[in-house]
Formats: C-alpha cells, sequence, structure tokens
C-alpha cells in the first residue's frame, strides 16, 4: 500500500526478498487521500505493477500488507500490516500533521488505531528508534524489530560501480557536488532557490560538475516541467536533476561530496562517507539529537552565497573551504546511529515478513539489486568565459559557462552549439569531429576520402535489410577549410579550431598558420585521466595570444590537473581530416 511515490519506492526496494517465490502474488493498491499521490499512480505503472482500485483492496482479506507510511486509512486493509519506514533516521516533523513535537512515521497519532496497535510488525533501521518509540508508545513499540534498511542496501551493493556511474555522468576528474532537498517550507530549495545557480555559474566548470537531488514530494507538486524550468540556469551549465527513484541513490555513490538540509537523503551519503556540506538555515522542523541533526552539527557548514550574478571567487572559495572542513570518517560514525544490520538488512526483513506468513523463506540467498547507470546530463555549455594564465611554459585555465554574467579574459564557442552572438563575441571559435554512423557494406565510404575519415551518412536515409544505406549526397569541412571560414566569417576570432579526438587537434591563428595539438592523458596512481580537449584550446590560444613561438609543449593545468600539449606545424593528412 502507497500514498505517495516515496512511500511506494521504499517497497519496490523490499521487493527482493519475495524474488524466485511462486507462492506469493504482488499486488499495489494506492490509498487516496495524499497530495502527493499522482506521480504514486505513475510510478507503479511505470514498474508494471498489478494494482487493486482501493475500493476493492478494502473489501478483500490479505495474507500480508507491506506499507510505509502510518498515515490515512490503513486500518481499513484486512491482514497482518507490516510498517517500514519511508526514509531514514526519523529526523524530521511535519508541524501541521500529528502530534506536534513528534518524528513523522514514528508518531503515536497514526501508530495506535483505536486501543491496538496499528501494525503486526513496524520494521525499523536501529535499535535508537526502537527506544525512541518506546518512549512515546510502549505498545506500537512492543511490535517493533530492528532489520535495517533495505534502500542502503542498494546504496552499499552498488559502491563497487561508483566509476560506471561516474563515466555515465562524464564527471571526469571533476569533483561531483550533489545538492540534496527535501521539500516544505524549510527545505533548500524553498530557502535558498537560487542555490543551483549560483553553483553553477560559480564553480569552474572543469573542476566540478553539480547533481541536483530533489525529494519526490516536489517532484510530485510541482512536475517534471516546473521543476527543468526553475532549474534552467543549472540544467545548462550540465548538471544532472535526479529522477525520484534510483537515480538519486547513484548520484550518491558517484559523489565526492553532498550539501544538503536536513532531508534524510544526506545520511545515506553519509553511510558512503561522502563529505557532507550543511546549508540548512534552521526552522522547527528538525528533531534535536536525531542522527541528521547530528550530522549537520559535526558537518562544515555552507554560508549563504551571492546571488548568481556575484563574485564566482567567493563561491569557489567557499565550497572549496566547507570541503577542506570535512573529517574523514566522521560522517559514517554519524551515520551508524540510523543504519544498523547493515549488510544483512533483506535478509533480517525476509526472515521477519516469512514469519508473518507462516512460510519458511527460499534457501537462496536475497541479493539487493543493483542501481541502474544515472542518465547523462541533458545539456552541456556550448560557450565559456574563460580565465587563462600563462606562466612559463604553463597556461593555467579556468572556464566558466557564459551567460554574460562571468568575467573572463576571452570567450570560447563551440560553433555550431553555441548562439550567434556568442560566435560572433568569442575570441577562439571551435567545433568537434562527430564520427558519423557507419554505411552499409553495399556502400563503402569513398576512396578519395582521407585516412581515418567516413562518407558523410544520415540515420534518416532509407534502410535495407543489409542495415542503413549510405546518403547519396553529402558535403564535409576538412579541418584547413572550416578553421580558414570560420576566421574570414568572424571576424573577431583570433583562433579557429577543430578537434579531431580526444588527444588531436588543428588549430589555425589568425595569421594563417596551422597548427597540430597533440594532448596526452595524465597517468598518476594507475588510473589515466582525459581532458577536454577544449580546455586545451583554450590553453593554446592564450599561448598564441601572448605571442609565443611554435612549435612548444605547454603544461595545461585544467581542473587543478595538469595535462601536456605539444604544438607543431599540422600535417596535409591532419589539415585534410573531414568532419
Amino acid at each position: 500500500m502507497a500514498r505517495s511515490a516515496t512511500a511506494l519506492h521504499r517497497l519496490l526496494d523490499v521487493l527482493p526478498v519475495f524474488a524466485g517465490d511462486s507462492r506469493i502474488d504482488r499486488l499495489f493498491t494506492l490509498m487516496p487521500g495524499s497530495d502527493f499521490g499522482i506521480d504514486a499512480l505513475a510510478a507503479v505503472e511505470q514498474a508494471g505493477a498489478h494494482t487493486l482500485p482501493w475500493h476493492e483492496a478494502i473489501g478483500r482479506d490479505f495474507d500480508l500488507i507491506v506499507a510505509a507510511s502510518p498515515k490515512g486509512e490503513l486500518r481499513l486493509l484486512h491482514g497482518a500490516r507490516v510498517l517500514l519506514p519511508h526514509g531514514a533516521g526519523f529526523g524530521k516533523t511535519v508541524r501541521d500533521e500529528g502530534s506536534a513535537d513528534s518524528a513523522s512515521g514514528l508518531d503515536p497519532a497514526y501508530l495506535i488505531s483505536g486501543d491496538r496497535a496499528l501494525a503486526t510488525l513496524h520494521a525499523l533501521a536501529h535499535p535508537d528508534q526502537v527506544a525512541q518509540l518506546a518512549a512515546r508508545s510502549p505498545r506500537a513499540a512492543a511490535r517493533a524489530k530492528v532489520v535495517g534498511d533495505p534502500t542502503l542496501e542498494r546504496v552499499l551493493a552498488s559502491r563497487s560501480h561508483r566509476d560506471r556511474y561516474r563515466a555515465a555522468l562524464g564527471t571526469g576528474t571533476r569533483t561531483l557536488i550533489v545538492l540534496a532537498s527535501t521539500w516544505g517550507r524549510e527545505s533548500l530549495l524553498h530557502r535558498r532557490p537560487t542555490l543551483p545557480a549560483v553553483l553553477a555559474a560559480g564553480l569552474p566548470y572543469d573542476a566540478y560538475q553539480l547533481a541536483l537531488i530533489v525529494h519526490p514530494n516536489e517532484h510530485s507538486k510541482q512536475g517534471h516541467l516546473n521543476l527543468t524550468e526553475r532549474f534552467a540556469p543549472a540544467l545548462a551549465t550540465g548538471a544532472v536533476l535526479a529522477r525520484p527513484y534510483e537515480e538519486w541513490a547513484a548520484l550518491l555513490v558517484a559523489a565526492d561530496a553532498v550539501v544538503t538540509d536536513h532531508g534524510s537523503t544526506a545520511l545515506y551519503g553519509a553511510a558512503l562517507d561522502r563529505p557532507v556540506i550543511a546549508a540548512y538555515d534552521g526552522g522547527d522542523e528538525l528533531i534535536p539529537d536525531s542522527p541528521i541533526a547530528r550530522l549537520l552539527a559535526h558537518s562544515p557548514r555552507l554560508a549563504p552565497l551571492p546571488e548568481p550574478d556575484g563574485s564566482t571567487d567567493e563561491v569557489a572559495r567557499a565550497v572549496a573551504a566547507a570541503l577542506a572542513g570535512h573529517r574523514p570518517g566522521t560522517a559514517r560514525a554519524v551515520a551508524a546511529a540510523a543504519f544498523a544490520e547493515q549488510g544483512r538488512s533483506l535478509e533480517r526483513l525476509r526472515a521477519e515478513l516469512y514469519e508473518v506468513l507462516r512460510l519458511a523463506p527460499r534457501a537462496a540467498p536475497v541479493t539487493a539489486r543493483v542501481l541502474p547507470e544515472p542518465r547523462p546530463p541533458a545539456r552541456t555549455p556550448a560557450a565559456f568565459a574563460v580565465r587563462a594564465h600563462v606562466e612559463g611554459q604553463q597556461v593555467r585555465v579556468e572556464r566558466y559557462p557564459a551567460d554574460g554574467n562571468q568575467h573572463g579574459h576571452f570567450l570560447a564557442a563551440e560553433h555550431d552549439l553555441a548562439s550567434e552572438p556568442q560566435n560572433q563575441s568569442a575570441a577562439l571559435l571551435y567545433r568537434r569531429h562527430a564520427p558519423a554512423a557507419p554505411a552499409s557494406t553495399s556502400n563503402p565510404a569513398s576512396p578519395a576520402s582521407p585516412a581515418g575519415a567516413s562518407a558523410p551518412t544520415s540515420t534518416n536515409a532509407p534502410t535495407s535489410a543489409g542495415g542503413p544505406a549510405a546518403v547519396a549526397h553529402g558535403v564535409a569541412w576538412t579541418a584547413a577549410g572550416w578553421t580558414e571560414h570560420a576566421l574570414a566569417d568572424y571576424p573577431w576570432a583570433r583562433t579557429a579550431a577543430v578537434v579531431l579526438s580526444a588527444s588531436r587537434c588543428v588549430v589555425r591563428t589568425d595569421t594563417g598558420h596551422l597548427l597540430a595539438v597533440h594532448l596526452s592523458p595524465r597517468r598518476t596512481g594507475g588510473r589515466v585521466a582525459v581532458a577536454d580537449p577544449a580546455a586545451a584550446l583554450c590553453a593554446v590560444h592564450a599561448w598564441l595570444a601572448a605571442g609565443h613561438p611554435t612549435p612548444a609543449t605547454l603544461a595545461c593545468v585544467i581542473g587543478g590537473h595538469t595535462f601536456i600539449a605539444q604544438l607543431q606545424p599540422a600535417t596535409p593528412d591532419e589539415a585534410a581530416q573531414t568532419f
């Protein structure tokens, strides 16, 4: 039984305890009356679950009823009722509902029906929660047992997939900052509505990546369109807005730090020992001495930041200072007060649920399901305000998404994606080689094509049984041709470049010189890191604009990491490369 998407997601995380058991039929019903029920219906339909209308469900008997919220008319369902938490830590109270001083989920006003406990079993995540419940309602606490947190099991089971999640996000060597907000009037995004835009505009693009986790209730209340429009300035810079089920947890696994209010999401990040940065501005919703209250008290605080058109230096300094205040192990130690039975939660829960059912569980072990990969950013910046500092053979580059507020030494624009005003103002114009879709084997690339180049193709071309057919007509630029054309078409530009691959670019200066840039990956600690070639081109432009000679070997400092770029005259093959 679910009243909201939040509760439904918790129930979906529990399903593995029944996996493979043909004796069990799984039915879902949605209790009416919640302001956040619409997304629950969409989520249960997306899961392909068999649903029962509420009016039909209350007229039947069930062997087991599992719910993640005691609110509403759960007592109308007939059968053994098991209650799960719908979050972590029981750290928040909803002042307009139930007892004003009780944590949501542990309120006796909802847990006692008449003179009887509502639940046959109240499955909690930590012994402290049982003690907290006993202090308010001994009758309800008598039905409580500690099983741990099934959602945390999924997070922990996915730790080894961190590199895969970061690759899907395109994070690279950047520091991934996750901004986590609960719902309601004291939430981070209610109190600091411009914070996503401030961070997106104020943090160097090659050093930081931003992701947003918004409570499912806000997704239900506002809708996806409204949220994406609200966060459009941040999303335009490459920030990620997590889907309310599963993706938020994958982002925590991928994250380097979590900026949070008093919502319970941060406790899952803390269990992974991710640095937690407090951004809760106080109020009456936070339960004193709860795990989330202790986590916030032990975490460095992010002070209010300037508006999006303020100082970018101040934003970067504030975030760096907060990260420096993290003490390894502290977050995990605090989270231990919210999560017991780590690594054993699903086994413990299965044992308790099958005891209620009076069935023997299957002999096979129960395992948490690994979180799916997060989606990549829907958008990435096409123009940057660039700060470049040339010191000897070293060039330090900081790129900020260009929205008119940042101050840089010059503008760099990706010609075929940036706006025309940005192209007109750019000192550096560049394009990227996009490999063409493979042609049908019956239509090979022209023998006249340069080595490594494919004939232009189109996915809209007619197809045959042999696969996509090659386009009959097409045109492609050479690297030499486009760079010459770009400098002629845009008088303000001083450098035009084509990114041919992750390690090779062709650059033309306004003096007509055609250069090749060979960018080496960075090897350290057994890992190989690759820089965005467009960032290296910014370093090359700054070097050339300062009047330095070529050939040259540059140390390009990008996002705090050094990559070596070699400049030399372009070969005829490089000049003739098509894209």
